[in-house]
């Protein structure tokens, strides 16, 4: 059995990509150490952990590193295969599963932020982008309540962080994504009503103000 006790976790609160790794942690019931980092004066163990890309979130077990919320996620149902298991475990399945993970990181995470970003035409495009992206994944979802089928898995891990996102995309795009994605609202609500991924996310508000700061901090108006 893998030893709990020397699990760290690097990650900023806002992050979309460490709320990942909280939420796969949480469903496994692994203690860990949270230790939040200040990414404009990074802290010399995330630099010696995560070398090559210098940022959060990443994972510390025993000593050694794992950076990427995606590989961190696989590591962990990995590592800690008897209980909450987040991948399938038909190759087929688990390959449909990556494609679909892949994808939420390939879209979402850009895309939201030219919605907080950028103004008139681009955020437009952004903003059709965005609910384009969240009707294929609303398709893929279908009448399951999971992603992952019955229970959470590593696609719902791996989308569920934007959701603490939304109301700050709606607020800067003046748009609503329950009106355009409703089917993918009430999965959202399905896995709040979990713990594991109630208490991983912040408050959207919150998220909404960290924004702001964002913004000033870049001189977006």
């Amino acid at each position: 059995m893998a030893n709990n006790a020397e699990v760290i976790l690097l990650d900023f609160w806002p992050s979309p990509f460490g709320m990942r790794i909280r939420i796969a942690l949480a469903e496994k019931g692994i203690k860990y150490e949270y230790r939040e980092e200040d990414l404009k004066n990074k802290s010399d163990l995330l630099l010696q952990m995560n070398p090559v890309h210098k940022k959060i979130p990443v994972l510390i077990h025993n000593g050694k590193p794992v950076a990427e919320s995606l590989i961190a996620v696989q590591y962990i149902d990995e590592v800690w295969k008897d209980k909450a298991p987040l991948l399938p475990s038909d190759p087929y399945q688990r390959a449909q599963a990556n494609f679909w993970a892949d994808f939420v990181d390939k879209k979402l995470f850009e895309l939201g932020r030219k919605i907080w970003a950028t103004k008139g035409e681009e955020q437009e495009e952004a903003k059709q982008g965005f609910i384009e992206s969240l009707k294929l994944l609303e398709g893929e979802l279908g009448e399951k309540p999971f992603f992952g089928g019955e229970n959470l898995g590593y696609v719902d891990v791996a989308l569920m962080p934007f959701y603490s996102w939304f109301y700050t995309y709606e607020v800067c795009g003046n748009f609503s994504i329950e009106a355009e994605c409703p089917k993918l609202i009430e999965w959202a609500k399905r896995c709040l009503a979990k713990e594991s991924v109630f208490n991983s996310l912040p408050d959207h508000k919150k998220v909404y103000g960290f924004m702001l700061e964002l913004k000033k901090r870049f001189g977006i108006e």
